[in-house]
């Protein structure tokens, strides 16, 4: 296998790079996240400009590529900026499922104003008590006249309070069913709230929302493989933002241990301080060659096992560097001026979303043996 990116991966890798340094500074994240809107219009609008929507998705949709490592490309960098725009929710998920196959066309018409970035997407699929149990669905849709009724709730909705449009998953009469519900629905009710590391969700409830027939994107079996596809890919991404999170930290503290001087010396100089640092590094070293595996896999009939090692791992590696890193600082780490405090809140509530460690390495268990 070629760890190397090719020359084209690599020419994204440096724009993405480049505009997280020109345009998400410390002070424009800060005024970002302490905002009602949670995600900065203007940002996301020269994001978009910029192709990034686009290069998540697949060449027959009109996209540029949207194989693992492309998505592996763009959420690295993102995650080192901790840039909190609606990329996981709009691109990686919604996007997505916006450009598999449907009879009715709705999802294609769309998908053009979301690559532009004048459509904000959102997937509500995961219910209340449900935990990490991505079968769970107990949202329904009963036919009503020429259309549909929806019922039902969804929680932690990652920007689900800023889309234009939620992808909602429910029990339809013909087996799962995905619908399109608009932003101010009547019957839906959106309470937004921020997670602890800054970043937009909400929980959202429908009652007798209606849905026409043309509003349905996918359902059955379709449906069911999108949605696995789906979440597949939001998994594969946020290990991805996870690695440029956990290469952030690293680089911060290096730079830290440089430049703090205890007793007339930097204190990386102190062996103990050392030993740990190389400890992280390496253990960054082994995330990155587990999330290549799992984008090699992404398109493969071992998609599951692989992605639930790199999540697994991902998730407890970025923990460990977390909390080495805090504590390599020492009180500073943990003060809301400095980006690694924002940094470490992100790695800790990536662990948590589609599963954490514990969970991703007894399905990992499970699927192995089931081989």
């Amino acid at each position: 296998m070629d760890f190397n990116l090719s020359e084209d991966h690599s020419l994204l890798k440096d724009m993405v790079a480049r505009f997280v340094r020109q345009k998400y500074d410390f002070e424009t994240r800060d005024k970002i996240i302490k905002s009602d809107t949670g995600y900065s219009p203007e940002i996301w609008g020269e994001l978009a400009e910029l192709g990034l929507v686009a290069a998540v998705l697949p060449e027959r949709v009109g996209g540029l590529g949207g194989t693992g490592i492309d998505i592996m490309v763009v959420m690295e960098e993102l995650g080192r900026g901790i840039v909190v725009e609606p990329f996981l929710a709009t691109a990686v998920l919604g996007a997505g499922l916006l450009a598999e196959e449907s009879a009715t066309g709705r999802g294609p018409a769309l998908l053009d104003d979301v690559v532009a970035g004048g459509h904000l997407l959102a997937l509500a699929h995961y219910e209340p008590g449900a935990r990490y149990n991505a079968d769970v669905v107990n949202a329904a849709l009963t036919a009503d006249g020429d259309g549909y009724s929806l019922a039902g709730a969804k929680s932690v909705v990652i920007s689900g309070a800023q889309a234009d449009t939620v992808i909602v998953s429910a029990k339809g009469p013909n087996g799962l069913a995905l619908a399109l519900v608009p932003k101010g629905a009547g019957g839906m009710s959106v309470r937004a709230f921020k997670t602890h590391d800054g970043f937009a969700a909400a929980e959202l409830s429908f009652d007798g929302v209606a849905v026409a027939k043309d509003d349905i994107l996918l359902e059955g079996k379709a449906a069911e493989d999108a949605l696995g596809r789906a979440i597949a890919r939001g998994t594969f991404a946020l290990c991805a933002e996870s690695l440029g999170a956990m290469e952030s930290a690293r680089d911060a503290t290096l730079e830290y241990l440089r430049t703090r001087t205890q007793f007339g010396v930097p204190i990386g100089k102190f062996q103990a301080l050392q030993h740990r640092m190389v400890d992280m590094c390496l253990e960054i070293e082994q995330a990155r060659s587990i999330v290549l595996l799992a984008a090699s896999k992404l398109e493969s009939d071992e998609r599951e096992k692989h992605l639930s090692a790199a999540k697994a791992l991902t998730g407890r590696i970025g923990r460990m560097v977390a909390e080495e890193a805090v504590q390599m600082h020492g009180g500073i780490g943990v003060t809301w001026e400095l980006t690694l405090a924002h940094v470490a809140k992100r790695l800790v509530m990536i662990d948590h979303y589609f599963g954490d460690t514990d969970h991703h390495l007894k399905r990992f268990q499970k699927l192995s043996n089931a081989a």
